[in-house]
């Protein structure tokens, strides 16, 4: 269906009505709903004149995009086209330190191949064509992701390949063949991670199957072949969910400290699970949950299946309860002994193991969403003008974005030369030499985000702490970035652990 003809004006005919980019738009029916007042639509430099630079000095482009006020267009200017854009679906942003360098015009990487670059376009067109927009409606609902974005996921096995790179993709189709499965590597997994990452909507970010890429692994790893034949299929397809279950109310980062008990039946054929969990993500909708037990030889994980004594309630946070995040009894829970994974008593071990992938993906996240301000900012310094000039001419505010490029560019460098090596050893070498850089590598990234944040809210100023305007994501970000910092174990505890690990490989002759 064609668009109407729109009428062509002289600057003349437009008194009462403004000028945004060269488009005309009638605002007679809208001036009193304008939220700023009747005022502000008729005073001498905005009715009948180039509004342009006022307008974007309050509003950001995507209001222009919506119907009730796209309908407001009359018209254009004779002899003028529009100029300006806002998000533009699929695009790579041509602003300066939007994207890693690797996807920067003239900028070259050695880890990324043509099969990256192909990957990376296709999975942007998808996030932007299915994803964004479902993540903007259910952020602010609460409600769980869309099933059928779930389901269109499923269809090009996105939520396979988030388990990074593995025998659980042979035979499958990956988003429609642009790459085969024996060539998927962790480099692809980043990308998919870093382009949801984009959203950067971090309750929805959870919400899409975030418990997935924790709470599988252990059954992918380390459960039966039967329990896999049965229950990867199921997630993978979107039909059902898992978590993982294993922060408790008194223990967090201690993982040793946990009290959920598991006790063999009389029979020994069942184990038979009491205790609680806190902060689980995904738990409120999981079908499935990894759990972590104490039991008497130790510390024991186990596959659990929702049914009677399993009760999840939803907790209230500072992001979206689109996370699904919840607290979980286990009331007397009779699961199969064939449901332990891993080594009875060497859940510990399943655990640290995990705890790999799980940073790394926070890594991933943490340093591309650090972009998303980024760019949020320097849209704003470029747009914002105070005593008369652009807010970039303010020395205070350009050190402010020096700093956060700088923190931006260290995370995303250290993660690719993780990266690399991941995809170079195998996973007992990563295990052994990677848990160390992992943690340091997630307790700087996060560190480096909180800061961004907080310098964010400064260049924002008033719209940094309004949840909706100009400074919405800044807001957003601001208020939920703690999250990252806690979860996947508390920044403190990660760069201890770093060093702890360093300082077990330090050399036994070695002296100054």
């Amino acid at each position: 269906m064609s668009s109407p003809q729109l009428k062509v004006f002289t600057r003349d005919e437009v008194a009462k009505w403004i000028i945004i980019d060269a488009k005309v738009y009638d605002v007679t029916r809208f001036k009193a709903l304008h939220p700023g007042g009747l005022a502000v639509l008729l005073e001498e430099d905005v009715a009948g004149c180039d509004t342009t630079e006022a307008f974007f000095g309050l509003h950001r482009y995507e209001v222009l995009e919506k119907p009730q006020f796209k309908r407001l267009q009359i018209g254009t200017i004779e002899g003028e086209t529009s100029q300006l854009h806002g998000r533009v679906a699929g695009a790579v942003s041509l602003v300066p330190y939007a994207e890693p360098t690797w996807l920067s015009p003239s900028y070259h990487s050695p880890y990324y191949t043509e099969s990256h670059r192909t990957f990376q376009k296709v999975i942007r067109e998808f996030c932007d064509e299915y994803i964004y927009p479902d993540a903007l409606v259910r952020e602010e609902d609460g409600k769980r992701p869309t099933q059928s974005v779930i389901e269109k996921m499923a269809e090009t096995n996105i939520h396979a390949m988030r388990m990074g790179p593995g025998k659980h993709l042979k035979g499958l189709v990956l988003m429609g063949g642009i790459v085969k499965p024996e060539e998927f590597d962790y480099f692809h997994e980043l990308i998919i991670t870093q382009e949801l990452a984009r959203t950067c909507l971090r309750g929805y970010a959870d919400g899409l199957v975030g418990g997935m890429v924790i709470g599988l692994p252990p059954v992918l790893n380390f459960g039966s072949d039967e329990l896999k034949a049965r229950v990867l299929p199921e997630v993978f397809s979107g039909k059902k969910f898992i978590c993982l279950a294993i922060s408790e109310a008194h223990a967090g980062s201690d993982v040793m400290g946990l009290r959920t008990t598991a006790v063999k039946s009389e029979d020994g054929k069942h184990w038979i699970i009491n205790g609680t969990k806190k902060w689980i993500t995904n738990g409120t909708f999981a079908d499935y949950f990894t759990v972590g037990c104490k039991t008497e030889d130790g510390f024991t994980v186990i596959f659990v299946e929702r049914g009677p004594g399993v009760e999840t309630k939803p907790i209230k946070t500072s992001y979206s309860s689109s996370a699904g995040t919840a607290f979980i009894t286990f009331d007397n829970v009779k699961v199969p002994i064939e449901n332990t994974l891993g080594e009875e008593g060497a859940g510990l071990f399943v655990i640290l193991s995990n705890f790999n992938h799980e940073r790394f993906v926070m890594c991933c996240a943490s340093a591309r969403s650090q972009r998303v301000i980024i760019e949020e900012a320097l849209h704003w310094v470029n747009q914002r003008k105070v005593f008369g000039k652009p807010l970039h001419s303010q020395a205070v505010i350009r050190s402010k974005l020096a700093a956060m490029i700088s923190r931006a560019e260290s995370c995303q460098g250290w993660l690719e030369n993780i990266t690399h090596q991941m995809c170079n050893m195998s996973y007992k070498q990563q295990s052994r030499l990677l848990a160390g850089q992992l943690a340091l590598l997630k307790s700087h990234s996060t560190q480096c985000a909180q800061e961004t944040a907080r310098e964010a809210v400064q260049v924002f100023g008033g719209r940094g702490i309004t949840r909706t305007g100009m400074g919405r994501f800044v807001e957003h970000y601001h208020r939920t970035i703690p999250f990252d910092a806690l979860l996947g174990g508390a920044e403190d505890v990660l760069a201890d652990l770093g060093v702890r690990q360093a300082l077990r490989q330090m050399p036994k002759d070695s002296r100054l």
